[in-house]
């Protein structure tokens, strides 16, 4: 299946997403973003905007994850990225990696390792970790994401145009619990509503899959993706496959992608390649010996040696060799070494060696081969390496796929899921499958012969779908208890990837009330059905606990109240035309769904119920005639039934390993935040005001000394409009740039006040030329459309005579008022106020502009009376079709008023665009139709009984 977008042109892509509003909401738009170790990238979709990625500041595409503070400054991006290398302990990079890790992680320590000059400090509290910036401030992993995911919003709002509160962001597939319950925290402290954490590689197959949906058919396909980040690596296996559901009472065929399988490694990636050149440049400087200290001691050259290690590796991509060179490295030193190919090649032949195990790992948990893959495409940066295309061909035996934008397809196909989540858009349906990583079970204790047994359940075994609901029944318990939620046999991981994942206890739950539910059951002669937990795996893949309640259940005699009089004649009249011994059919009985409440299944005919018959078999045949008459006439039947009976149970769960920020630290966290904003928004504000400030002194200096805008100003106004300008020239270079954005402000309107007459002056002078011409234009045409219509009324019934002489009137009234406004512009100085505008000239074109519309909508929809008898259908279907579209004027019609003129002008507007044709069906059609409802459908509940 050999899906490709480099042939997908901007019109097909307006195709496959098209933006609608429903009603005037003005924060329709969604946003996604792909947040990454390195690079974060940020998409939209929005009204009249199909996916879209959302520019920074720069102009560029993507956005470094780095944040910087300095002298009471934040920046971020390529702005912090500047200003960590002469500070590199005041800007923070490589964020996502710590999100909920102690700081005993392996994957702490070797951030720690590489980035020696950070003062990172334990919060033993929350089992996490902090940046200590300085004595009295210290940042936590969620606090900067959630600054710069705040930076990403901002982006999207300043392509969209509006407010954009929603965003569906990517996430690494094996993050774990805690993992993905700090990163929604920090989108909820950037003022973000998490629709959906998606795993990267999903996100990244669904744009796949979006892009080449007409290729999808009834065969599931295999596709590898590969994908090389800046900190780890993944392969992902998917399918592709047409199915068919029913989910709204009616049969539709989706298209499906499903994971199947996916193996990573943690630490692979771009970054330790970086990392391993920055050590191999270090080590060459100080071999030169040009002085006593060495770089590995200086925070500032070791910065200054990685961002340069970083481009010559994306340079050696492409050539055989590059020259590293830096300026003043370490004592005014300089510093510039050739790099080749093979010499990176060699300082990484270890991680080369890597490259294929995930590829194993993914084939190992689909249990596919190679042989079935349609395609291995390359996702991510690191991709871009000879070497690494080198050795994964050399596993895979296949040629390798380079048809998607390895930077920007998981922030698209997350931007088609937040829109297809969003109650602004409905897009085309393509249902995603994701899969657990991680399996996870429910431990408890059992007694049994005195002896206290440990047992453990499988609640999501390795690689189940999700979204999910899982139900856990505990039997054999009566009184309280609790039990553990924790992740499963992990065998199948090295050893080094299971202390990555660090605590593997992920809740512990428990029970109250259990014995006082069991007797209050009891004594409405209920029998126990067990304790049940039931657990919820949401599109995010956080798992939830929903509720805990004792079920148990009671017969029931209930009287059936159905055969009354109507229903006894039924019964009647069906045993006259089927025969009094013909069998009656029970519905067989549902388990019971609604809470204490009886469940009754009514049979599908009022037939008697079988015990009646089978008595009925062993009577004669006049007795069987007797007992037939007397069924007929009894009054009422019983029969048995099952009420279930359901009673909450009281639970409390406590989360364990790292936890979120919660109490007084998640509201200094939300203070600390928000100051930041402030202080952001005010400087950018200030900033602002300033510029245009300045700018319009500029100008308008500079217009006063052209002959255009001298000539259109009087010696006075020229006068006070220098002199302003002088003044506040002045102001600004010695004492305004301490000022407030509110005294800039202010001072731009008074300047503003001064200089409007004079520019409006020029803006007419200029536009009226154009204007002018289109009313000659306009007259001209109507001239001729004039005679047209006058001897269209002597000849047919179609325009009266009253409506030609209203034409007329009307354009020797434009006349008229044409040959007045060339009169007064010739005699009127430019420096004089304008009379006649050219608003007022457009307004004054429209009324005649609207006479033609109304007479040429007319002449359009006129149909002519047919009089044979022969064609009297033709005729009342020709009168329906004028009726339908618009209402002949007849001569009575003649007193008709402006507002209807321009209804009828509208409406032929309104027609005229109404017969474009499309020629494919939008991907998003209006939400209008029909509530949304936010997330995948949840698949059936799993049941266990422990």
């Amino acid at each position: 299946m050999g899906f490709s977008q480099r042939n997908m042109s901007i019109a097909s892509l307006a195709l496959l997403i098209i933006a609608t509003f429903i009603g005037i909401s003005e924060e329709i738009a969604v946003m996604s973003i792909d947040i990454g170790s390195e690079w974060m990238k940020v998409a939209i979709v929005s009204p009249g905007v199909p996916m879209e990625i959302a520019l920074n500041k720069e102009s560029k595409r993507k956005t470094p994850v780095a944040i910087a503070f300095r002298d009471g400054e934040r920046s971020f991006g390529e702005d912090a990225q500047v200003v960590g290398v002469r500070f590199p302990q005041n800007t923070f990079s490589y964020i996502l990696d710590l999100l909920g890790k102690p700081i005993d992680n392996p994957l702490v320590q070797l951030y720690q390792k590489r980035f020696p000059y950070y003062d990172i400090i334990a919060d033993d509290e929350r089992k996490t970790i902090a940046f200590r910036l300085n004595k009295n401030t210290t940042y936590t992993p969620e606090e900067l994401l959630a600054q710069i995911l705040h930076k990403g919003k901002e982006m999207a709002e300043a392509s969209a145009h509006q407010k954009v509160n929603e965003a569906v962001i990517t996430v690494p597939g094996f993050f774990n619990q805690a993992e993905r319950r700090a990163l929604i925290q920090a989108a909820e402290l950037a003022d973000l509503k998490v629709l959906q954490l998606i795993n990267d590689y999903t996100a990244v197959a669904l744009n796949y899959g979006v892009f080449g949906r007409t290729q999808i058919n009834d065969s599931a396909h295999y596709i590898m993706f590969y994908d090389m980040g800046a900190s780890s690596t993944t392969a992902t296996i998917v399918s592709y496959q047409n199915m068919k559901t029913k989910e709204r009472g009616f049969v539709e065929t989706n298209p499906y992608v499903t994971v199947l399988g996916v193996g990573y490694d943690r630490t692979l990636g771009g970054l330790e390649m970086q990392i391993r050149l920055q050590n191999y440049l270090a080590k060459e400087f100080d071999a030169l010996k040009k002085t006593p200290n060495s770089v590995f001691n200086s925070p500032r050259a070791m910065a200054k040696l990685f961002k340069e290690a970083g481009r010559v590796k994306t340079v050696l991509s492409a050539n055989a060799d590059h020259f590293a060179q830096i300026e003043s490295l370490i004592d005014d030193i300089d510093f510039r070494l050739q790099v080749t190919r093979e010499k990176l090649e060699e300082i990484c032949a270890d991680l080369f060696e890597r490259v294929a195990n995930p590829v194993k790992i993914a084939l190992e948990t689909s249990a596919l081969t190679m042989d079935v893959m349609s395609h291995v495409v390359l996702v991510g940066a690191g991709t871009r390496m000879p070497k690494v295309q080198e050795a994964l061909s050399q596993y895979v035996k296949t040629e390798l796929s380079k048809n998607v934008n390895t930077d920007e397809a998981a922030a698209l196909g997350a931007a088609y899921k937040a829109a297809d989540l969003s109650k602004g858009f409905k897009v085309k349906k393509f249902v995603t499958r994701d899969a657990v990583l991680f399996p996870i079970q429910i431990i408890f204790d059992r007694t049994v012969e005195n002896k206290v047994k440990q047992v453990r359940k499988t609640l999501f075994s390795r690689m189940n779908p999700f979204p999910q609901k899982k139900i856990i029944t505990f039997n054999k318990h009566t009184e309280d208890f609790d039990f553990h939620v924790n992740y499963a046999e992990l065998d199948y991981l090295p050893a080094n990837e299971i202390i990555s994942i660090g605590n593997l206890n992920i809740s512990s739950i428990s029970l109250s009330g259990v014995a006082e539910a069991l007797e209050k059951h009891a004594k409405e002669s209920a029998e126990s059905k067990g304790v049940k937990a039931h657990f919820n795996m949401d599109d995010s893949g956080i798992l939830n606990l929903l509720n805990i309640e004792l079920v148990s259940e009671k017969p029931s005699t209930t009287v059936d109240e159905e055969e009354g009089t109507f229903s006894i004649l039924g019964s009647t009249i069906s045993k006259f035309f089927a025969g009094s011994n013909e069998k009656s059919i029970e519905k067989p009985e549902e388990p019971p769904k609604e809470d204490i409440k009886p469940v009754h299944e009514e049979p599908e005919s009022s037939e008697p119920p079988k015990d009646a018959e089978e008595k009925k078999k062993n009577e004669t045949k006049v007795n069987e005639d007797k007992a037939a008459n007397k069924t007929e006439k009894t009054d009422k039947e019983k029969k048995s039934t099952i009420i279930q009976i359901k009673e909450p149970i009281s639970s409390s769960e406590i989360k364990l390993g790292s936890q979120i920020l919660s109490g007084e630290k998640l509201t200094e966290s939300q203070d600390k935040i928000y100051r930041l904003n402030v202080h952001d928004s005010e400087k950018t504000r200030r900033e602002t005001a300033l510029n245009n400030l300045e700018s319009y002194v500029i100008d308008a200096q500079q217009k006063l000394d052209s002959e255009e805008y001298s000539t259109a100003a009087t010696d006075k106004e020229a006068e006070e409009i220098r002199k302003a300008c002088a003044e506040t020239s002045d102001w600004l270079y010695e004492d305004g740039f301490t000022a407030t954005a509110e005294v800039y402000e202010e001072k731009l309107m008074e300047l503003q006040k001064l200089t409007n007459d004079v520019y409006e002056r020029v803006s007419e002078h200029r536009d009226r030329p154009e204007v002018l011409k289109g009313m000659v234009s306009l007259l001209n045409g109507s001239a001729l459309f004039l005679e047209n219509m006058r001897n269209l009324s002597l000849t047919t019934e179609i325009i009266t005579p009253v409506e030609v002489e209203t034409l007329e009137k009307t354009i020797n009234e434009t006349q008229d008022y044409y040959e007045t406004i060339l009169k007064s512009f010739a005699e009127t100085p430019l420096n004089e106020p304008v009379k006649y505008k050219a608003r007022h000239i457009a307004n004054k074109m429209e009324l005649l502009d609207r006479e033609i519309k109304y007479l040429l909508n007319k002449v359009k929809i006129w149909r002519p009376k047919q009089e044979s008898t022969a064609n009297q259908t033709t005729d009342n279907k020709a009168e329906q079709t004028v009726e339908e579209n618009e209402e002949v004027p007849t001569e009575s019609d003649t007193t008709k008023d402006e507002s209807a003129k321009e209804e009828t002008a509208d409406n032929t507007a309104g027609q005229e665009s109404e017969a474009t044709d499309t020629t494919q069906e939008p991907l998003v059609v209006p939400e209008s139709e029909e509530p949304r409802l936010s997330g995948e459908p949840v698949q059936d509940d799993e049941h266990q009984e422990l």
